[in-house]
Formats: C-alpha cells, sequence, structure tokens
C-alpha cells in the first residue's frame, strides 16, 4: 500500500487533519486506466469548492495518481482531499486543498446476495462523498451484530435512500428505477446510467418507501467495487431478484470505457 501526499511520502504529522475534514472518491485502476475518469475529476472539482472555497488542479490529481500507481497493473486506489492550510479561527475562508493518495489491493465485483436491515438516518451533506463517515460504519456494524449482512438507510420521510456505502437501485419489468431521496451521487451509478440510456433501457426516479419493495423484481446495490450486487431481503421480507438484472447492469456499466491516467 502507498499513501502519499502532494506526491510525496506520507508522515504520520501530515495525516493529523487528513480524516476529520475532507472529501475523497474511490477507483479501481486496471493498467493505467479508469472508467469515468472524468466523473472522478468533476467530483473532486465541484467537493474542494463546496468544502474549502478553492480550486483544484485536477492536472496535479492525475500526476499524483500516476506516480502512485507506476508499475501497478491492479489497484484500488482512493483520493482523498484535504486541508492543512485551513485556519479553523476563520472556517469561510479559502483553504489550499492537499491530494493525498492511497494504493491497495484490486477489488473485483461480488454478486452474494445480501440482507439488509433498514433503519432510519440521513447522512450530513449527503451529495458529497465526505470522511464523516461515523453514522454510516455505526448502523452497518449494528446491522451486522444482528445477523444482517449491512444496513439500508430510510430517510425522515420514510423514503428508501442509500445503503451504508452503497446506492440502490431497483427493476421494475423492463425500467431501472432510482430512489427519490438525497444521496449520494455514485461514481458507479452515474456510469450505470449512462450505460442504460446509451443501451436504451428505460430509467426512473421516484419515490421508493420499504412497502413497495416486494413488487420490484429486483433490488441491487452498486459501488466502486460492485456494478449490481443482488439484495435478497430487507428486514424479514425475502425479494424477488430477476436474473437478466445483473446482464443489464454489467452491459450498461462496460460500455464506458476505460480513460488512460497517463
Amino acid at each position: 500500500m502507498k499513501l502519499e501526499i502532494n506526491g510525496a511520502p506520507a508522515r504520520s504529522a501530515d495525516l493529523a487533519g487528513a480524516f476529520g475534514y475532507g472529501h475523497f472518491t474511490a477507483m479501481q485502476v486496471r493498467d493505467g486506466k479508469v472508467r469515468g475518469l472524468d466523473v472522478h475529476l468533476r467530483r473532486l472539482v465541484t467537493s474542494t469548492r463546496r468544502m474549502f472555497g478553492s480550486d483544484l488542479d485536477t492536472d496535479a490529481v492525475r500526476a499524483y495518481v500516476r506516480q502512485a500507481i507506476r508499475g501497478e497493473d491492479a489497484l484500488s486506489v482512493r483520493v482523498l482531499i484535504f486541508s492543512r492550510a485551513m485556519d479553523w479561527s476563520d472556517p469561510g475562508a479559502p483553504a489550499a486543498p492537499d491530494v493525498l493518495v492511497r494504493t491497495g489491493p484490486p477489488r473485483e465485483h461480488e454478486m452474494k446476495p445480501l440482507r439488509l436491515r433498514s433503519v432510519r438516518y440521513e447522512r450530513v451533506l449527503p451529495e458529497v462523498k465526505h470522511v464523516g463517515t461515523f453514522g454510516l460504519l455505526h448502523h452497518m456494524r449494528e446491522a451486522k451484530l444482528a445477523g444482517y449482512d449491512d444496513a439500508l438507510f430510510v430517510d425522515y420521510d420514510g423514503r428508501v435512500s442509500e445503503a451504508s456505502i452503497w446506492n440502490v437501485g431497483f427493476l421494475d419489468g423492463g425500467t431501472v428505477v432510482w430512489p427519490q431521496a438525497p444521496v449520494l451521487d455514485g461514481i458507479t451509478q452515474q456510469l450505470v446510467r449512462r450505460g442504460l440510456e446509451r443501451n436504451g433501457i428505460p430509467q426512473e426516479i421516484r419515490d421508493v418507501r420499504p412497502a413497495d419493495l416486494p413488487g420490484f423484481d429486483a433490488m441491487f446495490l452498486t459501488n466502486s467495487e460492485s456494478v449490481g450486487w443482488p439484495v435478497a431481503s430487507v428486514d424479514d421480507v425475502e425479494l424477488s431478484h430477476a436474473p437478466e438484472t445483473s446482464r443489464i447492469l454489467a452491459e450498461a456499466y462496460d460500455s464506458n470505457p476505460w480513460d488512460e491516467i497517463y
């Protein structure tokens, strides 16, 4: 595993502020390429302006990632933006961003159906992939301790929103349904949506409530490690999983080209 800040090996003193206030993106890199590089970079730029009031040099980000992955065929890569220049006596002042790149072993898509436990929860600033993960990890842990695989979040209006580290989707006939709720617009979800549109598969965004779940042909999860992980049940309700779901999602995702980081 590598851990570098602005292209230099990270020292323990450099990491003091990295995980308290920041945002990140996670990607699977193969042979110096990643799917949806433009979407990853747009996420980092938008969130840096939102959280630090400053601009991010995406050419520098690409250079830091290139350096970190050099000589490796397959890796998981996380790019985290924080700021050692942040002045907490004047937190509204623009702060120059620092770029932390962390590499690790590659992760491949898995398909073992998951059992979820629903919980009433909304993340702070859900549209940003930020480092404030206490709540979601707490609910994931509580679900596992109760015998489930993960937690499914239901917002304060009673709508299904997302899972701990996942976006949620459904298949209704030939239509893919995404929940209408405050959620993170995940990179894999965005690439699947692009591919579905390209492949002529209809999509909808609408309210989905726990009582609606048995009426779907399938429920699935997406994140940087999985395109369409099937959901077997929510609480004590067993769910259907149409066999074509995995194929539709995989074809949509795979229609997105690999982008050169080099």
